[in-house]
């Protein structure tokens, strides 16, 4: 079974071709969204990081930005900083050509270019050439196995777990049976349900750091000294239906599918193995999202019972309705819908099988309703104080 995608130098595989102008620090991201809106064929996104940072958060800002610079749905990379930032932007274009040494990286900074206007002529001279090059790509048959797939759940409700999430479990045992990847995230939204994940670990090892992290996440949230609830769940999930974390997360939990778990790696680290693997992150949508696609996903399928339009600025993101009434009210937003379900016209077994050819049309090159309305969310999970 193969879908259509673009084969790198290295034998990495991508299902887009994009040109990224990437900002490394907040004091960048005019620049860069300047830079973007010159040069059709780009994408970009912004954020609020890269300096006044200690060393952890540093480490894990740059390692969200590389994850994004070195993916293989990006042909190539303008990389743009200020110049006196504590993520430089100097060793976040290196680091990426080191990793992808075939790939276009291009630096520009911003004190050195002499102000933001020359730094945008730069930097749009650069783009300009990386998507001529680009466009000269053809997609070739890529085995399904090399899919890396990001499962996620966000404005959740009370169906999400009969209909969506478990119809994204039948899709993600099919990938992961065809020798692909799925990834489940979204720690806190697995208390209450952990044992039921770590009973698949493939050994002790992985089901001790299941729980280990798992624990942690709800360790952090108790030294807060305050009540979880209204934070997770949401006021939204709570007028959807939900009462309880626990209620959220065995829900939640149904999008991992049946297939063991393989292993258990942290937010934005690289995925190596195969099969199904836990990636610590928060609940929150865009920083999960960032996460896993920063790790190595390809796309991911956001289920969503409440409506939530966000989308990755350089892996497809394809929004699964679990209620009509909501599929209906936002066509605009939503790929699929999998309140079919519930009203009893389709099975999980028949909607997971369309979720699943879906992914395989969108990894194709088809655009997600995400892609066309241009979301380019991008959040990093922060760690400590701002200095």
């Amino acid at each position: 079974m193969n879908f259509m995608g673009f084969l790198r130098p290295d034998g990495a595989v991508g299902i887009r071709n994009h040109v990224l102008i990437m900002p490394t620090v907040v004091c960048a991201n005019q620049v860069a969204r300047a830079i973007a809106l010159n040069v059709k064929g780009t994408t970009w996104f912004e954020h609020q990081h890269g300096c006044s940072q200690l060393a952890p958060d540093a480490a894990q800002t740059a390692r969200a930005l590389i994850g994004h610079g070195a993916h293989p749905n990006v042909y190539g990379v303008v990389v743009v900083g200020l110049g006196c930032e504590v993520v430089r932007a100097q060793d976040v274009a290196a680091e990426i050509k080191k990793q992808c040494p075939y790939k276009p990286v291009h630096l520009v900074i911003i004190q050195e270019e002499g102000g933001s206007y020359k730094a945008i002529q730069a930097g749009a001279a650069a783009a300009h050439n990386m998507v001529l090059a680009a466009s000269s790509l053809k997609r070739q048959p890529i085995p399904v196995r090399e899919l890396i797939l990001g499962t996620e759940c966000g404005g959740s409700d009370a169906c999400s777990g009969l209909s969506a999430n478990p119809a994204l479990g039948v899709a993600s045992d099919m990938l992961v049976d065809a020798g692909g990847t799925s990834i489940l995230a979204e720690t806190p939204e697995l208390i209450g349900a952990e044992h039921i994940i770590a009973a698949r670990a493939v050994n002790a090892n992985v089901a001790r750091r299941c729980y280990e992290t798992i624990r942690a996440y709800e360790d952090s949230a108790k030294a807060m000294g305050v009540d979880m609830r209204g934070g997770n769940p949401t006021p939204g999930n709570i007028e959807g239906g939900l009462s309880s974390i626990e209620e959220k997360s065995l829900g939640c939990v149904y999008k991992a599918g049946t297939r063991p778990l393989q292993d258990v790696i942290g937010w934005a680290e690289k995925i190596t193995k195969k099969g199904l693997i836990f990636m610590n992150t928060p609940g929150n949508d865009i920083e999960q999202l960032t996460g896993m696609v920063a790790g190595g996903c390809h796309l991911c399928v956001f289920t969503t019972g409440r409506g939530t339009p966000t989308g990755s600025p350089i892996a497809p993101t394809i929004k699964v309705a679990t209620n009509t009434p909501m599929y209906e009210r936002m066509k605009d937003n939503m790929d699929i819908n999998a309140g079919t379900i519930i009203t009893g016209e389709e099975t999980v077994e028949q909607v997971g099988r369309r979720i699943f050819a879906e992914m395989l049309e969108v990894a194709s090159g088809k655009l997600t309703k995400a892609e066309i309305l241009g979301h380019n969310d991008f959040g990093i999970w922060r760690i400590g104080p701002t200095m």
